[in-house]
């Protein structure tokens, strides 16, 4: 059989939205033993082997793992089986975000090995998660270092910043008036964010109750505005020095169907909103603010590349698929993921045959998958195992067309 539905796990960490609202559990609960409790938070569904979350054969115990591990090389393809062995080498997730996730990023692969080495129970594998996200919803997220010019003005325009920064202020000022190299201006962010990260916790609440109370008399401006953005955060974690990350990393709004990348050490957050997101097969993440968990401020300063840009600078934009009338491509610098969007109107078919594995997930509408076997229904959330070098035709069968998200590892 070339296509196998999945049943995939579903988890509930306080950041989730609540109940139907939540498309990780609109979609999970396409599995008849899921009821969706609406006080309850459900935040991740996750698609693929990761063994923190595994998907399985629908309506059976089987795990998808097992399928692939019998017979590699026709599962993965032999190219891609030769390179990761017997594991799909991606791990497809799809978020609802009601609360922002934490001030965060993933180690390279030479990092993520030492540690792992150091702090197993921290540090649960060896591997690299570069990852990238594709709103379902409107998105909004940090991501990447802004320009240095915005956060110069940010120090000018909001004291209880520049309190927190005292030491590194002065010199990053300096080197931005001086048109130092891009080293240089480096260096000195690497000494802004790090005095921010590690201020006192007394400094950060004391300046952060200031910030607040000069910020509401003042005029919001739209959700994206600093204003904004600080008083949510604040809201979501009082006293945390993550609010304060506002003033250096890009905000991003993203519209359904608009992607970016995070490559290893990158800081981001996601904020609000639904998404699919893919990434190499690893949970390995390092965070220093905007979370209850444990936070390694020295790691995460040490280990970021420190580069700053626009935020259109961290879009992707997705390119026509080979061979295909109605797909789209988000191609990534990395080997382990693609992923492919299909948009199909009522009555639309679209074929392509993939060298390695996929994972198929249903966005909207509903229609046909059709393998050389049968034909297996499609619906928002049902999600398929799709068998290397198999050809395929989706097609879509409601009057209101068809959207499908495939990762995939193209060879």
């Amino acid at each position: 059989m070339a296509a196998i539905r999945l049943t995939c796990a579903v988890n509930n960490y306080h950041w989730g939205k609540h109940g139907l609202d939540s498309k990780a559990a609109q979609f999970a609960a396409t599995n008849p033993d899921v009821t969706i409790d609406s006080n309850q938070t459900y935040a991740e569904l996750w698609m693929g082997t990761h063994p923190s979350g595994p998907s399985n054969v629908y309506g059976t115990d089987t795990p998808l793992s097992a399928i692939v591990e019998e017979c590699p090389e026709q599962a993965l393809g032999a190219k891609v089986a030769a390179k990761y062995g017997a594991s799909i080498p991606f791990l497809f997730k799809v978020l609802s975000i009601e609360k922002a996730l934490s001030i965060q990023a993933h180690p390279d692969k030479a990092l993520a090995e030492k540690l792992h080495a150091e702090r197993s129970t921290v540090y649960k594998d060896p591997n690299h998660k570069p990852e990238m996200s594709i709103a379902l919803t409107d998105f909004i997220a940090m991501s990447g270092f802004r320009p240095l010019e915005e956060i110069a003005q940010f120090l000018e325009e909001y004291p209880e910043f520049r309190a927190l920064v005292s030491q590194s202020s002065g010199p990053f000022l300096d080197a931005l008036k001086s048109g130092s190299d891009v080293d240089a201006k480096k260096a000195v962010l690497k000494a802004l964010f790090s005095e921010l990260m590690n201020a006192p916790d007394a400094d950060v609440k004391e300046q952060l109750a200031l910030l607040l109370a000069r910020v509401s008399q003042a005029e919001a401006g739209d959700e994206l505005s600093p204003n904004a953005l600080v008083q949510r955060l604040a809201e979501e974690y009082p006293g945390d020095v993550g609010v304060f990350c506002v003033f250096v990393l890009n905000v991003l709004s993203l519209r359904p169907g608009d992607a970016f990348f995070m490559g290893p050490n990158d800081p981001h957050a996601y904020i609000s909103g639904d998404c699919v997101e893919c990434m190499a097969t690893s949970d390995n993440v390092v965070r220093a603010g905007l979370t209850p968990k444990l936070r390694d401020v020295p790691v995460l300063v040490d280990m970021l590349t420190y580069e700053f840009g626009t935020p259109d600078a961290k879009l992707l934009k997705p390119v026509p698929f080979a061979g295909a009338k109605h797909s789209v491509v988000y191609d990534p610098p990395i080997d382990e993921f693609s992923v492919i969007k299909t948009a199909l109107s009522e009555g639309q078919k679209e074929e392509f045959a993939v060298e390695g594995p996929q994972i198929l997930i249903v966005s909207e509408g509903t229609g046909i998958l059709v393998d050389s076997e049968e034909s297996h229904p499609l619906a928002p959330g049902y999600v398929y195992f799709i068998v290397a070098n198999s050809s395929v035709v989706i097609e879509a069968s409601g009057d209101s067309g068809l959207v499908a998200y495939t990762a995939t590892c193209l060879p």
